[in-house]
């Protein structure tokens, strides 16, 4: 029997919707092509998405755009360079690799996230699991970077990476951004782009890619003022998202649902800002007609977190062939990502947070002897003075305090007599604070294929695609009754053109039967179709079809615009008009 993803894919291929890439060359593993109506379901959800994380909260988050690779630099200060692998295994015979932790999981039904190389092997050959294409035996679990690494221009060893995810972007870009926008925290950096992550063995068509779109956001906040950083949780108030602690996950307890004050407040989510936009994250999938109830948020452990994690929630949605997949990542990065992005670059990236009233603070400072350093260090003075000044006071204390007759910084040995700690009192007007980070973050081409499961039906005989009316890729569509009557024809192009000039995404077809121009309709899930009839030439009145109960009602044809924007927005459609039979 054909299961549900099997049909799902069909349709895409055969409609226009998605279809594997390099089809005439045998395909590439891992790369997907849109066609023209997958183009318009991908835009439309992103344009949702906009809607969700940053126009409804534009007084605090902003977007960008950065470019898809960044030197090498960038990725040692992340972590990604080191951290950012997965566990490859080959076969000794075929010498086909595989990702080794999802070979075992597909093996043995057991879940081996987080284990180290050593453990995964041992698992591999106390149960004898073999190549799943030869019955091969397996060679030793070695470590596999994802990052895809090019050169930057024609020299050799201008190493660069294409970016795998998008925060460093807008880490990077994190100064210019406060500096035009607010000067001050929170603030959100949002961002859609493509990414590469150089997938071990992806088979699991959309949803594990080699390329594919992120939506994500970084949402800085000051570590100091919890209670300030989500101005907006009180809106939420009284939602109830489906949790699953680590805990829980461990003893194999069920999510639970849990409004998001309680979530926040027993430390289930560690912090308001996350728990917010965990909150939004539902909603916005909801909004795509996922039911809450086929949702929930899983949270990773400590040795499945990423590297630069404190605490991380999987967004998971149950499907067809895969049971449960993960659509997007909800992260409390702390400050590590700025942290090392400050070591790496010796930027400043902290924040001045302004006090209401200065206030007279004690503060120890390094105080140098530049006459002593000047002669005798001469040129070098400089470099030693710059060295001093970056050196903390408790570090130059430890030296004097061991009696050692120097100083040791930047690889110069000054004489203690010329370096001294002071007690100074100054008046303050602010303090400079390191923001951390609560990041959401959606892959679009999962996100586009959850969307498309949960809006297929079937129905005497014939497919829907019943997606939510204001993402469906093509809006409306307009029928003459008959085709080969031209002033039928005549007056339902005239329709399709004015629609067009309004924006609508509009199909116009006049070939068949009715009723299989209307099957055609349902199966890329236009909403709404509008037909031209002999009556039409009488009294100038049309008639519209709902795609997901076939009902229809009669209106005027110059009430059609303004009707057909209100069903988008979901007004019913007996409010439309007068019920056609």
């Amino acid at each position: 029997m054909t299961d549900v993803y099997e049909k799902i894919s069909e349709l895409a291929k055969r409609r226009g919707f998605f279809w594997p890439s390099y089809e005439i060359y045998g395909g590439v593993a891992g790369f997907y092509d849109y066609g023209p109506y997958g183009v318009l379901l991908k835009n439309r959800i992103v344009e949702k998405w906009r809607d969700f994380f940053v126009r409804r909260h534009q007084d605090y988050v902003v977007e960008i755009e950065s470019p898809i690779i960044a030197p090498g630099i960038v990725f040692e200060a992340s972590g990604h360079a080191e951290h950012f692998t997965d566990p490859v295994v080959s076969c000794l015979k075929c010498g086909r690799k595989f990702r080794a932790d999802h070979l075992v999981e597909e093996a043995l039904g057991i879940s081996v996230e987080g284990l180290s190389l050593e453990e995964l092997g041992r698992i591999i050959r106390d149960n004898n699991v073999k190549c799943p294409l030869d019955g091969g035996e397996l060679g030793d679990v070695r470590v596999f970077n994802l990052l895809f690494r090019t050169q930057i221009g024609p020299y050799e060893g201008d190493i660069g990476y294409i970016r795998p995810e998008l925060a460093q972007g807008m880490f990077v870009a994190f100064k210019r951004v406060l500096e035009s926008m607010r000067s001050r925290l929170p603030i959100g950096v949002a961002q859609v782009g493509r990414v590469g992550r150089n997938e071990i063995s992806p088979r699991q068509a959309m949803v594990r890619l080699r390329e594919f779109t992120i939506m994500e956001m970084e949402y800085f906040i000051d570590p100091e003022d919890l209670s300030g950083n989500c101005p907006f949780f009180d809106e939420m108030a009284g939602k109830r998202l489906r949790v699953q602690s680590y805990t829980m996950k461990v003893k194999g307890e069920e999510p639970q649902w849990l409004t998001l004050e309680e979530a926040v407040e027993s430390k289930v989510i560690v912090d308001k800002c996350l728990g917010y936009w965990m909150a939004i994250g539902q909603e916005f999938v909801e909004s795509l007609g996922v039911p809450a109830e086929q949702m929930f948020f899983m949270e990773k452990g400590p040795h499945e977190r990423a590297h630069y994690s404190a605490q991380t929630f999987d967004q998971v949605v149950k499907v067809s062939r895969w049971g449960l997949i993960e659509v997007a990542g909800h992260s409390y990065r702390g400050a590590y990502d700025m942290s090392r992005h400050m070591a790496y670059s010796k930027a400043d990236l902290t924040v001045f947070k302004p006090y209401k009233e200065p206030v007279l603070v004690k503060e120890r400072k390094v105080i140098v002897d530049k006459g002593v350093v000047g002669r005798l260090f001469r040129d070098k003075a400089g470099e030693v003075l710059e060295a001093l000044q970056a050196a903390s006071p408790e570090d130059i204390e430890s030296y004097l305090a061991s009696g050692s007759p120097t100083i040791k910084v930047g690889g110069f040995e000054v004489p203690r007599g010329a370096v001294k700690i002071v007690e100074v009192e100054e008046k303050a007007w602010g303090k400079k604070v390191l923001p951390n980070v609560v990041e959401p973050s959606f892959g679009v081409d999962r996100v586009v294929y959850v969307t498309f499961e949960y809006a297929y039906r079937e129905r005497e005989g014939r497919v829907i695609l019943a997606f939510p009316r204001d993402i469906a890729p093509v809006q409306a569509a307009v029928f003459p009754l008959v085709e080969n009557d031209e002033n039928l024809i005549a007056e339902a192009r005239s329709l399709y053109k004015t629609l067009v000039r309004e924006g609508f995404q509009v199909i116009y077809d006049d070939t068949g039967s009715i009723g299989r121009r209307y099957a055609r309709a349902d199966e890329i899930g236009v909403p709404a179709a509008f037909t031209i009839d002999y009556q039409t030439l009488e009294d100038k009145t049309v008639t519209m079809r709902d795609r997901d109960t076939w009902r229809q009602v009669r209106l005027p044809a110059n009430n059609v615009v303004e009707a057909l924007r209100k069903f988008l927005k979901g007004e019913p459609l007996d409010s439309l008009g007068t019920p056609f039979k």
